[in-house]
């Protein structure tokens, strides 16, 4: 396994630029970040947001399930996830070398997720599944300002489609910052999920969270959506 973020002593404006030099309209280009170890997002943990929404009691999330993390990378919040909710947790990426590590990663953990994660390398945009099998959880972070903007609709075509009547997607909005022209990761805002996602959710939780990383403390925004 190689070592997480092996950029993290350059400066973040250089780290970026090469990410964006190396990342394109191609999704498969994000290969290249990995095999480049150039994964500026990677900072070796899950995201504290994801979890305290999980073990918190506010959602009575089902107790046993399926959830889905598109753009996983390593998958340590699909590992929180399992952890949490004893849900069996499919992580998917793109990226072959991402799959590859999160598998290690995996493996690495003492005690291992109650519930069961599986990596696949999968393009989200294709991937289908059968009625009986759509999730009862999806979570989304930094993959929606990963893709093209011109794609968030596609994106929430996919979401209504694979998320259950009742389940449940989980929305970490990061990073929250000043316009910049150009990305990954592209600007955001809250309400930009708001027509992608179109009708048949209800927002149950709409905050910015009070635990984030240090480097993500006023760049984060929770939302929990259900679907009707």
């Amino acid at each position: 396994m190689s070592q997480v973020n092996d950029t993290s002593k350059a400066p973040p404006s250089e780290v970026m630029a090469k990410l964006q030099s190396l990342v394109n309209s191609d999704p498969h280009s994000w290969e290249d970040a990995w095999k480049a170890n150039i994964t500026p997002w990677d900072l070796g943990e899950g995201q504290p947001p994801l979890r305290d929404i999980l073990v918190s009691g506010e959602i009575d999330f089902p107790r046993s399930g399926r959830a889905l993390v598109p753009g996983c990378g390593r998958g340590y919040d699909a590992a929180s996830i399992a952890s949490s909710l004893d849900h069996d947790t499919l992580a998917i990426d793109i990226a072959a070398t991402a799959v590859q590590e999160g598998k290690d990663y995996l493996t690495s953990l003492l005690p291992l997720p109650a519930g069961k994660v599986t990596y696949l390398q999968s393009d989200f945009f294709s991937f289908q599944v059968s009625d009986d099998e759509r999730f009862d959880l999806i979570y989304d972070f930094t993959f929606f300002v990963a893709i093209p903007p011109t794609r968030r609709n596609e994106w929430g075509q996919q979401m209504r489609t694979l998320i259950k009547p009742g389940g449940y997607l989980i929305t970490l909005i990061f990073p929250i910052d000043p316009h910049t022209p150009t990305g990954p990761p592209h600007f955001v805002r809250p309400d930009h999920y708001l027509e992608p996602l179109g009708d048949g959710w209800t927002k149950v939780v709409d905050r910015i969270p009070e635990n984030s990383l240090k480097s993500h403390v006023g760049r984060e925004h929770l939302v929990v959506w259900k679907r009707l």
